[in-house]
């Protein structure tokens, strides 16, 4: 199915082209619809040109190493792009990507996005943006996981989304909006999900976790300490 100009600018990096330039995308785009698990791209998949952008629900990515161990790099949603070979590099999948819920994916294909780039270098100036912030994420994950203890990585994760998908008062403290069960954090930031149960046990203080991953900060100063290596 041919994308909307409403779908269009959903897409974070085309959000600010004119209507008759996304007009003119159009015929080069399509979108598809996934269920919540289902597998969009495969770590390894060929991918053809295209730029890919989520217009619905949310994705997450995930490496595999050789080990068979799983991590999960991050969780994407409305307006994020991904998926960076396909365009820039070697055209291959660097990584899985799933349906976090029921989602849309919107491709435009590369020749008619480097034509709308050459009339609005704009949007190649964005895209180099977030693929720059991917990569400097990608490096302090890797560098957390050599470095830091799981304690810092985990008050650290829980930092980003709070701050990433927004929180909530309760009369406990601040509620995540997003839910973050144990397997989730422990792929995230590469400790068994044994290993995380324990670590949120250990500071219960500053973190009430309940059924289904409901992550309440009781502390905020101990979490930016414990975060900031201090405890």
């Amino acid at each position: 199915m041919q994308a909307s100009v409403e779908q269009l600018s959903k897409v974070s990096v085309l959000a600010d082209l004119e209507t008759a330039d996304k007009l003119n995308l159009q015929p080069h785009t399509q979108v598809h619809s996934y269920r919540n698990g289902e597998i969009i791209l495969h770590e390894g998949d060929r991918l053809p040109a295209k730029l890919y952008a989520v217009v619905g629900g949310s994705i997450q990515i995930t490496k595999t190493a050789s080990t068979g161990k799983e991590t999960i790099l991050r969780t994407l949603s409305t307006g994020d792009i991904f998926a960076a070979p396909a365009l820039l590099g070697d055209g291959v999948a660097p990584a899985t990507v799933t349906a976090q819920s029921d989602c849309e994916i919107l491709t435009v294909a590369r020749d008619a996005l480097l034509k709308a780039i050459q009339q609005n270098p704009d949007i190649a100036l964005r895209m180099l943006v977030v693929f720059n912030s991917r990569i400097q994420q990608l490096h302090e994950t890797v560098h957390g996981l050599v470095s830091e203890r799981a304690i810092v990585r985990l008050a650290r994760l829980i930092q980003y989304f709070a701050t990433h998908d927004g929180t909530e008062p309760t009369e406990q403290g601040v509620a995540l909006k997003i839910q973050l069960p144990y397997y989730r954090m422990a792929r995230s930031i590469g400790i068994t999900y044994e290993e995380c149960v324990r670590l949120i046990k250990s500071v219960n203080s500053v973190i009430d976790y309940s059924r289904g991953g409901k992550i309440t900060i009781l502390d905020t100063k101990k979490l930016d300490a414990i975060a900031n290596g201090e405890q």
